[in-house]
């Protein structure tokens, strides 16, 4: 199996960067997550669910800006619809840190 990407295959890849709205705790999950939903300016808002719990709380990341893939196809997570892909490193614990950028960009910027 050919585990290398091809540089056509990552273009296929939009990941942009976007403000979290709003973020409340996912009941229904089978492990502990977040609904959240995320502003991507013109490509406007996105839910997903993020299981980003062991180091954030629904109230500190709401205004984070984050790094998201938004082209998979929605994808059905118990009575949920997640729209895009948050990302983060995924620690010895399986616990999730954030990727943000730096400094605070225009929502909707496409990482190159």
């Amino acid at each position: 199996m050919d585990t290398n990407l091809s540089w056509q295959d990552f273009e296929k890849v939009d990941m942009r960067i976007g403000t979290i709205v709003s973020a409340e705790v996912f009941k229904e999950a089978r492990n502990p997550a977040y609904k959240i939903v995320v502003d991507f300016g013109v490509l406007g808002k996105r839910k997903t669910s993020a299981q980003i719990t062991k180091l954030y709380t629904c109230e500190e990341i709401v205004g984070k800006q984050v790094i998201a893939v938004v082209n998979f196809p929605p994808k059905q997570i118990a009575n949920f619809m997640s729209e895009c892909l948050v990302l983060g490193g995924l620690g010895e614990d399986k616990e999730v840190t954030l990727l943000q950028p730096e400094r605070k960009v225009e929502n909707g910027t496409k990482i190159a």
